[in-house]
């Protein structure tokens, strides 16, 4: 793998950069593996990265059914933060946050990390209440977020409207101030990069048409468009597709699959300091580093594996931006997209090893996955190399559901993001 450095760029560009090699390896899939991943994203190829360089365990390959990075990870509006309610959420996003403070130089590769500040507007007395509950219970957990008055929150976030006059009225916020954003393309890459150096086998265009099972009920394997390829253990992390490719092994998973739109401006200079994001008129946004507004609306209400959502939805959520900002009410919209998401019923995520011997799954992030991807592939990648669940991802069964031990991160935060 080529060292990225100062010394290595200048030496590049006198070169004509004629000398960069590929990022990663294209390879054919072998006959068999010891660990197959279902998905290359960010978290296949994390978890892929974790069990090479942690658990020392190289003879693995990353299937991803198209390109790499081209589901989620490269459709979501980059948020990264950890302030949420309950205990267990909270422990596994501060995980994954102290993972991203050094991420870049863990792969040295620079994933564009910038802890800008994420705020979350309060409009109504219940938003208060619900916020400062937020904040006292991060700081129990040694997690830093603090209470703004309105004229604190305009003096970190000045384009913000405070008048008391607008529909929906700031009457403060919350600010976790090391929360912030990254580049999703750059987290795939490094991730890629790194465990490929390692062995691990990424293989592209190979979709999963089925998992094979022994008589006694344990995994052997998995069908692809490109062969069978044997294996002693397979993880799935296929995001809004999840549900599709666990029910190839008969099981049923407790997941709704809903679209979820962004969008971004035209680029402009710096006018936007930090993240920003309102639960009750549900948008949120934050400044690109090209300088494009980027802007997250919430999920279309039907169910849907498209990567596309009603027009109405961002207009409604572009409505609400222009209020908040009147500033940015004469910019135009350069292009939307999105992704499908993969809902669980409280909002928490799926972290586990499944009923099928062999069978792992790391689901149900919803619109949450970015922000967890070293975190949760970390977390995975210890499941599966030792068969058992992290003190941090032990409750995110799947049998929780059945058990009623929710983690309900729904209603305590009314928005997942």
């Amino acid at each position: 793998m080529q060292k990225f450095s100062a010394f290595s760029l200048v030496r590049q560009a006198l070169g004509a950069n004629q000398g960069w090699k590929p990022q990663w390896r294209s390879v054919k899939p072998k006959a068999a593996y010891d660990i197959i991943i279902v998905g290359g994203g960010g978290h296949g190829l994390g978890a892929a990265y974790y069990l090479a360089k942690q658990h020392g365990l190289r003879n693995i390959a990353v299937v991803e059914r198209g390109w790499l990075a081209g589901g989620n990870t490269a459709r979501n509006t980059t948020i990264i933060r950890s302030n949420y309610l309950f205990d267990e959420s909270s422990s596994y996003y501060e995980h994954s946050l102290k993972l991203w403070e050094g991420l870049s130089q863990e792969l040295n590769y620079n994933v564009m990390f910038s802890q800008r500040g994420c705020l979350m507007i309060a409009h109504t007395v219940h938003d208060v209440q619900v916020f400062k509950r937020h904040v006292h219970a991060n700081r129990l957990n040694g997690i830093d977020n603090e209470w703004l008055t309105p004229q604190e929150v305009k003096e970190f976030c000045p384009p913000l409207n405070i008048s008391p006059n607008i529909r929906y009225p700031i009457m403060g916020g919350s600010l976790q101030r090391r929360a912030g954003t990254a580049r999703h393309d750059a987290v795939a890459w490094g991730f890629a990069r790194a465990a490929s150096d390692m062995g691990v086998d990424i293989i592209e265009n190979c979709e999963v048409i089925g998992i094979n099972r022994a008589p006694t009920g344990e995994v052997t394997g998995v069908e692809t468009t490109l062969g069978t390829i044997k294996a002693k253990k397979v993880a799935v992390s296929a995001a809004g597709h999840s549900s599709v490719v666990l029910g190839m092994a008969g099981i049923r998973l407790p997941l709704q699959s809903n679209p979820l739109q962004a969008l971004v401006s035209e680029p402009v200079k710096p006018a936007f300091p930090t993240i920003v994001m309102s639960n009750t008129i549900h948008a949120y946004i934050s400044q690109s580093d090209k300088g494009e507004m980027v802007i997250g609306a919430g999920t279309d209400s039907y169910v849907s594996y498209t990567q596309r959502g009603g027009l109405h939805i961002p207009a409604h959520t572009l409505e609400a931006i222009n209020e908040l900002c009147p500033m940015f009410r004469r910019l135009r919209m350069m292009r939307s997209w999105g992704g499908i998401t993969d809902n669980t019923p409280d909002r928490s995520p799926i972290t586990a090893k499944t009923s099928v011997p062999g069978l792992y799954v790391n689901c149900g992030w919803g619109t949450g996955g970015f922000k967890a991807t070293p975190g949760a592939a970390n977390l995975f990648a210890w499941t599966i190399a030792k068969n058992e669940p992290h003190p941090i991802n032990a409750p995110f069964t799947i049998e929780r559901f059945r058990e009623g031990a929710l983690i309900d991160e729904a209603a305590a935060a009314a928005v997942a993001h």
